[in-house]
């Protein structure tokens, strides 16, 4: 019987186009990113360098400057429908469910939302959750198992009484080797409003 859920973020609750900001560097002749700037980006992912840190390395790597880089990294971030934040909040006032989320998100990306949605908004869609886990604070990422190991002991959960969504088949997969039950979301065709009839009977 499933008591708890675990949501990702992106492409879950928030829409992402997570090619936009490759296709605008494009545009500034920078075709691809090096190893060496993948690195860079998983490091800041977990919170080992802080966002002028990373914009400081970017500025000097391309012909871009901190804002320039700043905004083009943001534009894989869209729309949060007013639908599901209603279908959340219905959800947590059931308390049928322990509700967590975990996202490998950074800071750039997380004030972003703070101030694109409003505080109100944010402090709202985070007050349904009973913790609320990001990889740059938690210094952890998926899909290494110890994420998942974190979430599980330090809420007391079973992993066979968890399910947990994400778009990225790499993450659902890892934490099914934890027995923990899973939704790889198709963000093209499905909808995490449907969650219900997604859960394991």
């Amino acid at each position: 019987m499933i008591k708890n859920i675990i949501f990702d973020f992106g492409d879950v609750f928030i829409n992402l186009d997570k090619f936009a900001p490759f296709k605008e560097l494009k545009k500034h002749n920078i075709h691809a990113l090096s190893e060496e700037d993948n690195e860079v980006l998983l490091k800041y992912e977990v919170g080992g360098m802080t966002t002028n840190e990373v914009l400081t390395y970017f500025s000097e790597a391309y012909p871009l400057n901190k804002n320039q880089f700043k905004s083009i990294w943001n534009m894989m971030l869209l729309d949060f429908p007013d639908y599901r934040m209603s279908w959340l909040q219905e959800l947590a006032a059931s308390k049928e469910y322990r509700l967590f989320l975990l996202s490998n998100t950074n800071d750039m990306h997380i004030s972003w939302i703070k101030e694109d949605w409003g505080h109100e908004l944010y402090t709202s869609f985070k007050a349904c959750f009973e913790k609320f886990y990001l990889s740059h604070e938690i210094q952890l990422r998926k899909p290494n198992h110890n994420i998942y190991e974190y979430v599980l002991n330090e809420n007391q959960l079973k992993a066979e009484e968890t399910f947990f969504i994400d778009d990225t088949l790499n993450n659902t997969q890892a934490a099914e080797q934890l027995g923990i039950r899973t939704w790889n979301i198709d963000p093209q065709s499905e909808d995490i409003i449907h969650l219900k009839s997604k859960l394991p009977v």
